[in-house]
This record gives C-alpha cells, sequence and structure tokens, in this order.
C-alpha cells in the first residue's frame, strides 16, 4: 500500500512544476521575443516482478515491471518565430528568420529574440536590464543619437545617412541545446554562435512572445485538475495507514 504513496506524491510534484511552467508562460505572455516552455516527466526506477515458487524459488519467471514515481525530465522551449508586430518605435528591431541578437551581459554573451532596445548613459545600444547589443564585429553598438533609420539587413544609418554599425544575428546548430538562464536571456553551452550571413531585420517592429494563451489555459486547468485528484486520494491513503495502523495497536 506504501507505494501510492511514491506514486501520487510524485505526481503532485509534477504537477506543481507543470503549473509553474505554465504559469510562467503565461506571465510572458507579453514580453517581446518570449519563446513558451514545455515541461516533460518520465517514470522513474522501474521495477521488474518475478513470479517463484512456494518453496523453490530458483527459477524466477519475469511477468512485468512498475515504477514507483514520476520524475522531472525535460523542460523543452518553442523556438518557432512569434508574430512580427510592427511599434513604430527607431530602436525597435525583430529578427524575421532564424538567429537571435547578442547581448553583452556581465554573466558574458548571452542571446535573445527581444528586439525593444534603448541607448544608456554612453550612447550604446542596449537591452533594458541586461546589457549592450553587439554588432556583427563582436562589439557594442554606438550610436550618435536615436534619429535612425535601418535597412533589412541590420545596417543602422542617421538620418543624414551616416553608418553607425549592424545588428548582429547569430545561429546555432540547434537551438535545442542552449540554456535559458535566469535572466531570461539564452546561452550558448558550449555552442559556437555563427554570424548569420544574409540576415532579414525587421526595423520599428518587435517579435512577440510565441505563447498560446488558449493552450496554456488548457494545460492549467488539466493540471489543476490531477494536483486536486491526486490530493483526494492521497488523503484516503493516509485515512486508510491510520486506521490500519489503529486497529493493529488495538489488538
Amino acid at each position: 500500500m506504501t507505494k501510492g504513496f511514491y506514486q501520487l506524491t510524485s505526481g503532485i510534484l509534477s504537477q506543481t512544476k507543470r503549473l509553474d511552467v505554465v504559469g510562467n508562460n503565461m506571465t510572458n505572455l507579453t514580453t517581446s521575443g518570449y519563446k513558451a516552455e514545455t515541461y516533460t516527466d518520465r517514470t522513474f526506477q522501474e521495477v521488474l516482478y518475478s513470479r517463484v515458487g512456494n518453496v523453490d524459488k530458483s527459477d524466477a519467471t519475469v511477468i512485468g515491471g512498475q515504477s514507483y514515481m514520476l520524475a522531472p525530465d525535460t523542460l523543452y522551449i518553442n523556438y518557432e518565430r512569434g508574430t512580427i508586430r510592427e511599434t513604430g518605435l527607431t530602436l525597435d528591431f525583430a529578427i524575421v528568420g532564424d538567429g537571435f541578437f547578442a547581448i553583452q551581459t556581465d554573466n558574458g554573451v548571452e542571446y535573445t529574440r527581444g528586439g525593444s532596445f534603448c541607448l544608456n548613459e554612453q550612447n550604446q545600444l542596449y537591452l533594458e536590464g541586461q546589457g549592450t547589443v553587439l554588432g556583427v564585429d563582436g562589439q557594442p553598438i554606438t550610436l550618435d543619437t536615436d534619429q535612425i533609420r535601418a535597412d533589412t539587413s541590420g545596417r543602422i544609418y542617421t538620418e543624414q545617412g551616416v553608418y553607425q554599425g549592424q545588428l548582429g544575428v547569430y545561429v546555432f546548430a540547434d537551438n535545442q541545446q542552449l540554456t535559458k538562464g535566469e535572466s531570461g536571456l539564452f546561452q550558448a553551452n558550449g555552442q559556437v554562435a555563427q554570424l548569420q550571413g544574409q540576415p532579414e531585420v525587421a526595423w520599428k517592429s518587435v517579435e512577440e512572445s510565441n505563447v498560446d494563451m488558449l493552450q496554456e489555459m488548457s494545460r492549467m486547468l488539466t493540471a489543476q485538475r490531477n494536483l486536486q485528484s491526486g490530493a483526494q486520494v492521497l488523503k484516503l491513503y493516509d485515512n486508510l495507514l491510520t486506521k490500519a495502523t489503529t486497529q493493529i495497536a488495538q489488538m
């Protein structure tokens, strides 16, 4: 009977983790460049069951297996492109195809699809709260003014046509090998970032989050129902064991 506690408790923890991921997705529904996450779990410690004789137990026959609990497995990130939305702001950029903007942070170079930039005190193109935006030369992009124009390759000019720099768009061999840091930006995780040869960048636009609100609501309701059901059955197990131990003590 006690093995049911392992199954129910691990199931409750799994559904709680799933609710955390769904809640994070819904919180970032309006975050530009945000990529939706999906949580998966797996069975843990598969145990084989064997049939043996009453006296001679040497010739065991395997008759099946069972798992005692669930364990966290993988947090998948959906890298599909979100909708490109025009903002009219001169420091907003969106990558139309594959790739990431490179940001020089305190933890090194990290990557993002979010292109809602501003200027810092040094007139460098800056991602708020994160770091400076790097150009094709791997250096921060410094602008003389925020009154700029840009072409579809990410080259930035003043309104008078003075070249200021070009946004670096970097690609990886396998996006699923990237890791998401505490800041929400992506880390290369040992992969080599390659400069995109012919990037396509939309100016005065940002890429919206690719979170599907209806899908997240469905996942949230499913996880909540599973969590409530598990808690109710766990309470029944507790009552049964309490009753059993009480009766044994009275014998």
